[in-house]
């Protein structure tokens, strides 16, 4: 099928592709303006660094950098662990999550060869967020002499809960427009699949591909109003000199 055939098709069957745009773009305004709930995102650092003494003089090497990184990867667990997450409830009550609610609300990451730990926390909003990532980071700090028997954490900047941030899931410009481009993809798709359902022949063209041999003559669907017409027509035909004519005068 050649390109001007698949236009054709297109234009024919333009108002399920404008619908089918409509409905995708409407659809995802309502979602994005009446029924998403903001998510706001708070981060908080955390270092970890453990110097040595050398000859009573604080010294850090490159092998205790790597064992700082090395134990960080355990560090990333136990910040999600009861033994912190129940802590944090107990300590800040006022957050109102139970531990497997902090659990899913909260990310641990760090960069590779990196001592430093980013703490994310997700609240209905930056206070909330800010306060829940602060609180987890405090405790966890505080817990690690205890769990690892080494102070070798420091908070190295806390979210800051009077930060005016923006939700990182409300975006109904882009949302429309994903929407938007989604539906041209299904409304095409779905013209070209009726097109290729439907067997029944109606153009001149369509038939002689199919059959391979030119049209010789078209019976034309003629109307009622039509078929009357012409039948009181043929009751009462017309006289030569019948009728209006226009003259004119040589």
């Amino acid at each position: 099928m050649e390109l001007k055939e698949y236009m054709k098709i297109l234009r024919k069957r333009i108002w399920i592709i404008v619908t089918f745009v409509l409905v995708a773009c409407v659809g995802a305004g309502v979602k994005s303006y009446f029924f998403t709930t903001p998510i706001y995102e708070a981060n908080t650092k955390l270092i970890v660094n453990q110097a040595y003494n050398t000859d009573g003089v604080p010294s850090l090497d490159i092998s205790s950098i790597q064992t700082n990184i090395k134990v960080i990867s355990s560090y990333m667990e136990i910040i999600k662990s009861s033994a912190i997450l129940d802590k944090v409830v107990t300590t800040y009550p006022d957050l109102g999550l139970d531990a497997n609610q902090l659990l899913r609300n909260i990310k641990v990451s760090t960069a590779n060869e990196s001592q430093v730990m980013n703490l994310t926390a997700l609240g209905v909003s930056y206070e909330k967020a800010a306060k829940t990532a602060n609180a987890v980071a405090k405790v966890f700090q505080k817990q690690i002499p205890t769990i690892m028997k080494v102070d070798n954490v420091t908070i190295l900047s806390e979210a800051k809960p009077t930060e005016v941030s923006k939700p990182i899931n409300f975006n109904p410009t882009m949302n429309i427009m994903v929407s938007f481009f989604v539906g041209l993809l299904l409304a095409v798709g779905f013209v070209i699949l009726l097109e290729y359902l439907d067997d029944t022949i109606k153009t001149e063209d369509e038939l002689e591909k199919e059959l391979g041999i030119p049209a010789l003559a078209v019976i034309s669907k003629i109307r009622k109003e039509e078929a009357r017409a012409s039948k009181l027509n043929s009751a009462h035909p017309k006289k030569v000199g019948d009728g209006q004519y226009a003259t004119a005068n040589q």
